[in-house]
């Protein structure tokens, strides 16, 4: 992310304006956040199984419609692309999890899994759900660790662009994905320890 504390002051600016009300701040604030918003959005779609249906510009638009309708007020720009992170891996959570509940019957589609692309695994054959309720159960026990896990592999973001966002020292985020991934293999993989 851009270490620009002018442009992060203007957007901090936009973003008070737009949680308002102002939707003329959105029409101003978007070119300013889009870019950074679809890198983030790259990087999650990264993970994903190829054929996904959601494309990285589906989901910068669904994050920012999630963004407008939430009470939220942010800190900073950081803040902002903090919860845009989350929220677009909230998106791709529920998009998979009506998938599979289609895949399951759930829904009136007929198609047969093969048609739709319906693999949802991951690396290491852990779908997306399943890191889901790990990270969950994880943001309980230790919400920070939760937090850097999550932008760290999610999102993408470096050790430095966590700290900044998590307002604390690159050694604590190192800390905290420590933990986090020796907590996760413990949940996901307790035969593996």
């Amino acid at each position: 992310m851009e270490d620009d504390p002018i442009r992060d002051e203007r957007i901090h600016d936009l973003l008070d304006r737009w949680q308002a009300g102002d939707r003329n701040a959105l029409v101003e604030l978007t070119p300013l956040v889009y870019r950074e918003l679809h890198k983030l959005a790259a990087n999650y779609m990264r993970a994903e199984r190829k054929g996904h249906t959601l494309q990285a510009t589906a989901l910068v638009n669904e994050a920012f419609m999630r963004l407008g309708s939430r009470a939220v007020s942010f800190a900073d720009a950081s803040h902002f692309y903090g919860v845009a992170a989350k929220l677009m891996r909230h998106i791709l959570v529920d998009h998979a999890k009506a998938r599979l509940s289609q895949k399951r019957g759930g829904g009136a589609l007929t198609e047969s899994t093969d048609d739709v692309g319906l693999n949802t695994a991951t690396v290491g054959g852990i779908d997306i759900a399943e890191i889901d309720d790990a990270i969950t159960k994880l943001g309980k026990e230790n919400a920070a660790a939760a937090n850097a896990i999550e932008l760290h592999y999610f999102a993408g973001m470096t050790a430095e662009e966590m700290a900044k966002i998590m307002r604390v020292s690159v050694s604590t985020i190192a800390r905290d994905l420590r933990f986090a991934k020796a907590w996760l293999l413990q949940q996901m993989h307790p035969r593996a320890i």
